[in-house]
């Protein structure tokens, strides 16, 4: 299987039926069958809550689900990753969207460039790997007027791929909105991008267990050249391992929005005075001192999924004990905690003791997680996510060598 099929994630159902139309597009017949495609197949499609429309993903571990959230597929674009940008729409704009799926990401930062723009230009780099799934973005109903540059931008290219033969959006692109489609592997795509070019980078792939190689430190030391000093990355996902791989790839981190999910995403930046909100608290202290914060790595930015899969899971099973406390039973977020539940208590302490920290409330416990004592939630140039995850990786590798206490 060709890594494009094997990286795409809508369902097979309309995989096939998306391809099938558009091999007949090609081929000269009915042309008003794209015109009527949506009310013929509009059961392949998901209405969410905001009257906006998604799409089933493939089965994944038994389990298929929408490519948005239920809460509404839009509005999702519009809380996470367009209000946590600090756009100075006096200036021209330049956006990095990864994964662009059917548009609603740009979309949305078409109406607020739109909403909010002067005379300055907005250029969008969208980045996606399937044909069907862009082409899936001409076939739903636009939820917002301005998807429909959107879809004039995809319509462009699949019919430039010859993937489409017909030029049926209407709509005009602005002059002032560049938007330039990739159909590709997004990881090659980004070793081309010039230095220092994008105010902020949308990261929008389905999962990490789906796509790690799209959340590899490797892959994001690349977003780190391309980004702009005062730039925002923005990714749903609130996953350890993809906040560590933002730190070594020498971003600070802070804590996304909260939109149809329990946890909210995460915001990266080369600059701490862009992100405002730091991490929780336990979520640091698993990042810094859990072999769950162990990062997805891809060495050469071309290694498929089961083998980043495969190397994050060795990295575990020897950082476990060596440099890193068990992940089990959340063992790091009870250090300087007093714990009631002994059968609980002991499990920790049985992680703890092989880190050479004694118990939970030893002076060594207490040292490690020092810095959390400072915490606030609100992060500025010292006090952050980044620097305490940082600091108590030190003092960590401290205790376990055995060198607590020495000055």
């Amino acid at each position: 299987m060709s890594y494009e099929n094997d990286a795409r994630i809508i369902s097979d159902d309309v995989f096939d039926l998306i391809n099938q139309y558009f091999d007949e597009e090609r081929s000269g017949q009915n042309i008003e069958n794209r015109v009527n495609f949506f009310d013929t197949y509009n059961e392949y499609f998901v209405l969410t809550d905001d009257g906006s429309y998604s799409i089933n993903s493939k089965e994944i571990n038994h389990k298929i689900e929408t490519l948005h959230t239920s809460t509404g597929a839009i509005s999702e674009s519009f809380e996470k990753f367009i209000k946590p940008m600090k756009f100075d729409y006096d200036r021209d704009i330049a956006i990095l969207d990864i994964c662009a799926g059917i548009g609603y990401n740009t979309s949305a930062a078409v109406a607020d460039f739109m909403k909010n723009n002067s005379k300055s230009n907005l250029t969008i780099d969208m980045v996606e790997i399937s044909k069907a799934t862009l082409a899936c973005g001409l076939l739903v109903p636009s939820p917002i007027k301005e998807h429909n540059i959107t879809k004039k931008a995809i319509e462009n290219e699949l019919i430039k791929q010859n993937y489409a033969a017909l030029s049926l959006e209407d709509c005009e692109i602005p002059e002032n909105i560049d938007i330039n489609v990739y159909i590709e592997d997004a990881r090659q795509t980004v070793q081309r991008l010039d230095d220092n070019s994008y105010d902020a980078i949308f990261l929008d792939p389905f999962s990490q267990n789906m796509a790690p190689e799209l959340f590899s430190v490797e892959f994001f030391k690349e977003f780190r050249r391309v980004i702009k000093d005062n730039g925002i990355v923005a990714t749903y996902t609130s996953s350890a391992p993809v906040r560590e791989a933002f730190l070594e790839a020498d971003f600070y981190i802070g804590l996304g929005p909260i939109f149809g999910r329990k946890q909210g995403g995460t915001l990266a930046s080369p600059n701490p005075e862009m992100l405002e909100t730091s991490l929780p608290k336990n979520d640091e202290i698993r990042i810094a001192l859990s072999d769950v914060g162990i990062p997805f790595r891809d060495p050469d930015l071309n290694d498929n999924s089961d083998a980043i899969l495969e190397r994050r899971t060795e990295e575990r099973h020897n950082a476990r004990h060596n440099t890193k406390i068990s992940s089990a039973v959340k063992t790091p977020i009870f250090l300087a905690c007093e714990m009631d539940d002994e059968k609980l208590k002991r499990r920790v302490e049985r992680n703890l003791t092989k880190m050479n920290i004694p118990s939970t409330t030893s002076p060594e416990a207490k040292y490690i997680v020092e810095c959390e004592n400072n915490y606030c939630e609100k992060q500025d140039k010292n006090n952050n996510s980044r620097n305490r995850v940082l600091d108590m990786k030190k003092r960590l590798k401290k205790v376990k060598s055995g060198n607590y206490g020495e000055t």
